[in-house]
């Protein structure tokens, strides 16, 4: 493991571009449960019955009850060292991209800022009528389901099963992977796609593929460096060898 991580910081200090993605292992340190683990259940329903357009379309205040529990649990969770990690790599490599499959912007909250959010933020509302827009921290929310000024139902601004992924983030995804002289993979089970693919998109382009994750995955025959552990441990240990800002 030693050997592998001085061979990730010589990669990281020599790298003019770098690109990270996350999923749900990383929020998972700080406490919030994983979209598929047995913490992701609510009430009798698996989260593929309500994370659906036909689920809101049914019930809305189901599904709203259900966000809204989420989003109270996200709201009582602060970054971790992970987080705190990536958010210094950003400040040291010259060209940075995170890019996230998660919605509780933990990220944010812990400093970085290049972030590209495949599959949208819980923390923003998104009319139905005319797609409009807006952040809304209220927890818990005042009413359910809540409705935009013009009366129409709002819904939470996240990609549901069945949806497609932003065209922006898609494109903002790849062109970083594309580019990347280093990609990391942190805490992802490396079969969601298209977010699964871009580590493959960026070895094919001659990058250095890192992969941390407690356990192997489908993607870990493939990568150039595969270090498992958890994230809040190994990233600050690949900052300690990086020059400091």
């Amino acid at each position: 493991m030693d050997l592998l991580l001085a061979l990730v910081g010589e990669r990281l200090k020599a790298a003019t571009s770098v690109a990270v993605l996350t999923g749900a292992g990383v929020s998972a340190e700080s406490g919030i449960p994983t979209f598929r683990g047995p913490g992701g259940l609510w009430k009798s329903y698996r989260p593929e019955e309500l994370a659906t357009p036909e689920a809101f379309r049914r019930d809305a205040r189901l599904v709203w009850e259900w966000y809204d529990w989420r989003r109270q649990k996200i709201a009582q969770a602060s970054p971790n060292p992970a987080h705190y990690a990536l958010a210094a790599l950003e400040r040291l490599a010259p060209a940075f991209t995170l890019i996230t499959q998660n919605i509780d912007g933990l990220h944010q909250k812990a400093g970085s800022e290049r972030i590209v959010e495949l599959h949208g933020c819980i923390w923003r509302l998104r009319c139905e009528a005319d797609g409009t827009v807006r952040e809304n921290r209220e927890v818990p929310l005042s009413i359910l389901p809540p409705r935009c000024p013009c009366g129409s139902l709002l819904r939470p601004d996240v990609v549901w099963f069945g949806e497609p992924l932003s065209s922006e983030a898609q494109a903002g995804a790849f062109a970083a992977a594309e580019s990347a002289d280093v990609f990391l993979t942190v805490g992802t089970s490396a079969v969601v796609q298209p977010a699964a693919s871009l580590p493959l998109v960026a070895k094919r382009r001659g990058a250095f593929v890192v992969e941390i994750n407690p356990f192997s995955t489908p993607l870990t025959p493939s990568v150039d460096a595969s270090l498992q552990g958890r994230a809040g441990s190994i990233l600050p240990e690949i900052l300690s060898l990086l020059p400091k800002v």
